[in-house]
């Protein structure tokens, strides 16, 4: 059986279910920019690579678009999220229960997120989930974001944890690819926003529901994955 020495954690579709919050943000955005607005079901398909590639494909959705359209959508949008992050976002089931078992046996934990860094925090700290965490990454202008490696090397570098002992829990093949690139073993939330099947975990790997997660700590302090 694997141990793991910490864990880190995707955000969006893998702790919190935010897409309704994102779902508003983003039909502000378009309305702002003299768009039709677009369903949750649409608009959930496009989260996973940040608020600007969010803001891009729901444009693209709706006709041609500039890059000072582009500008005008995001001002749009960040005016309603800053608003209204926790609005109707909430933790999916289970993971208030989980973190706190890990944290009450000293596991060090973490986020990475493509989420830019102070919405994220902001969004934890609204619904009680910060106080888990020792560090949370998130995106930011100009600098790599997952699915390259380094924001996740990054956190485990923070979190002083060689990669090799260190678990990525994500719901997407962003998060996947993530993983890999940074040489850390990973764990799929399917309950979240995958896209598409990931054809090279192997059905261990993968849980639906947050109770079903199997992630244990062991005497001495190590997580491991428990078989369900």
């Amino acid at each position: 059986m694997t141990r793991y020495k910490a864990i880190i954690f995707d955000l969006d579709g893998t702790l919190v279910h935010s897409a309704p919050d994102l779902h508003s943000a983003a039909n502000a955005a378009l309305t702002a920019s003299g768009r039709k607005t677009l369903d949750l079901a649409t608009i959930t398909s496009f989260i996973g690579n940040g608020v600007e590639k969010l803001v891009e494909r729901c444009l693209r959705a709706t006709g041609p678009y500039s890059q000072a359209l582009h500008g005008t959508a995001m001002t749009a949008f960040m005016d309603s999220y800053d608003a209204n992050m926790t609005t109707l976002t909430r933790p999916y089931p289970g993971v208030p229960d989980c973190l706190t078992r890990l944290k009450d046996n000293a596991v060090p934990l973490g986020i990475c997120t493509n989420k830019p860094t102070e919405p994220a925090r902001k969004v934890c700290d609204g619904l009680d989930l910060s106080r888990f965490f020792t560090v949370i990454i998130g995106a930011e202008r100009d600098q790599a974001r997952k699915p390259d490696p380094q924001p996740l090397l990054r956190c485990a570098a923070e979190l002083r944890a060689d990669p090799r002992d260190i678990l990525y829990v994500g719901d997407s093949g962003v998060d996947h690819a993530t993983a890999q690139n940074a040489g850390v073993a990973f764990r799929l939330f399917s309950g979240g926003y995958l896209k598409s099947p990931i054809p090279d975990l192997r059905a261990d790997q993968i849980f639906e529901r947050w109770s079903e997660s199997g992630l244990r700590t062991d005497q001495a302090g190590f997580v491991t994955v428990a078989a369900h």
